[in-house]
């Protein structure tokens, strides 16, 4: 695979990962009762709900940023995966496994994602924390 495959791959994924993530994150602070309702059926409490959805609008922040905050990048990929994560045992255990169907979604498209992150962090020669200026 090409540097510029693996670009395409990695800022398409970014981009339906902020949609997803963003778009969550904005209905979790409004309320949304698509959202909302779920959650709270799942048994999560309401300030708990509010923090979700500041810190999914901060992640996306951070991962829209080209060439920077590599390393909290990293920590907004691990996030993420724990909020798929938690949202599929949680809903697994409390509605069933067919809404689980988002969550198994999402993880496969984040996962590919993060693996874009990491290649392209190879193709740079950077490793986390190093000052290699990146295509991403």
């Amino acid at each position: 695979m090409t540097q510029k495959t693996t670009t395409t791959i990695y800022w398409i994924g970014t981009a339906l990962t902020s949609l997803w993530f963003g778009a969550s994150g904005f209905f979790e602070l409004t309320k949304n009762p698509v959202v909302w309702d779920i959650t709270v059926q799942l048994g999560y409490p309401a300030h708990f709900i509010y923090l979700l959805g500041v810190f999914k609008l901060s992640g996306v922040a951070v991962l829209l940023t080209p060439n920077k905050l590599h390393r909290l990048k990293e920590w907004v990929f691990a996030g993420i995966l724990f909020d798929i994560i938690f949202a599929f045992v949680s809903k697994l255990a409390v509605i069933g496994f067919a809404a689980t169907v988002d969550a198994i979604i999402a993880f496969v498209m984040v996962s590919v994602t993060y693996a874009m992150f990491r290649r392209l962090e190879k193709y740079s020669g950077n490793t986390v924390g190093r000052n290699a200026v990146l295509a991403h």
